[in-house]
């Protein structure tokens, strides 16, 4: 509950900042809000529910409630993939092709970026979801993890699975491998870029921006990627629940954190939205 609330308040905060300082009205900061917004609900979706089954002891989900939990869950796993991709192509053009950066990082390419990764997470889960709703369940009705995850689910099935685990799998690598292919790229052209800069400011404004999205891209997807990507026979369920608190939990708490942190614009964003507000009460 601890990190739930850090978690809440801190996203929370990081989107209400970017709405109220005009200085980080930038598609950086606008893609910045969105991941804010999808950690925010990210972790709404799971912890508040699996801290009642702790507390209160109440071990049970309703079968729609497990449809619920699986769509939204799936639709952000997906969408933050996505966005997250979209944030390191925004930092390859602003640093390799800073002079077209507002002809190609313009409002309305902003704007599908986030419409499309909302868009193609949601397309993604709806499939899952009605899959794993309409798979027929004759076994223990219980599920071996702390949130209703779609492969633990499919340890109850009395139907082969083989199919829609290999499905899983392309899901898998068409929402993290791809995308995470596309940001090492982009960030190994960056590295180029900035080698090749005279100016030591810009340098090291370049690779703090850099380092801090790369911590994010890794604490979000070498998880994720192990999980999911591995074959059924290799898993365990107490293994993917510890690797489940990392992209469930831990992330959604330490991405404003590392954003605000090492980033001088956010914190100076910070101060002067504070300097307003404390000037407006005087």
């Amino acid at each position: 509950m601890l990190i739930f609330l850090l978690a809440s308040v801190g996203n929370l905060s990081m989107i209400l900042l970017i709405l109220m300082d005009a200085r980080l009205h930038t598609p950086m900061y606008l893609l910045l809000s969105q991941l804010s917004l999808m950690d925010l609900t990210y972790i709404s979706t799971i912890v508040p529910k699996m801290a009642s089954t702790f507390i209160l002891g109440n071990k049970s989900i309703s079968f729609t409630g497990c449809g619920v939990q699986i769509f939204l869950f799936l639709t952000l796993a997906g969408a933050e993939g996505l966005l997250l991709t979209s944030m390191a192509y925004d930092r390859y053009v602003a640093i390799c092709f800073p002079l077209h950066y507002p002809i190609r990082m313009n409002k309305r390419v902003c704007m599908f970026m986030i419409l499309g990764s909302w868009m193609m997470g949601s397309v993604n889960s709806c499939a899952h979801t009605v899959y794993a709703l309409h798979i027929p369940y004759c076994r223990s009705r219980a599920i071996n993890h702390f949130f209703c995850d779609v492969p633990a689910m499919l340890h109850l099935a009395c139907m082969d699975t083989w199919v829609y685990e290999y499905t899983v799998f392309v899901s898998t690598t068409f929402f993290l491998m791809v995308p995470f292919t596309g940001i090492a790229c982009s960030y190994g052209r960056v590295l180029l870029a900035v080698c090749r800069m005279h100016s030591g400011k810009g340098k090291k404004k370049a690779y703090s921006t850099c380092s801090t999205h790369l911590t994010v891209v890794t604490f979000y997807y070498i998880p994720f990627a192990y999980t999911y990507l591995r074959p059924t026979s290799l898993r365990s369920p107490a293994e993917d629940k510890v690797l489940a608190v990392f992209y469930t939990i831990l992330t959604p708490m330490l991405n404003p954190i590392i954003y605000s942190l090492r980033n001088k614009e956010v914190i100076r964003a910070l101060r002067r939205v504070l300097h307003r507000i404390w000037s407006m009460k005087m």
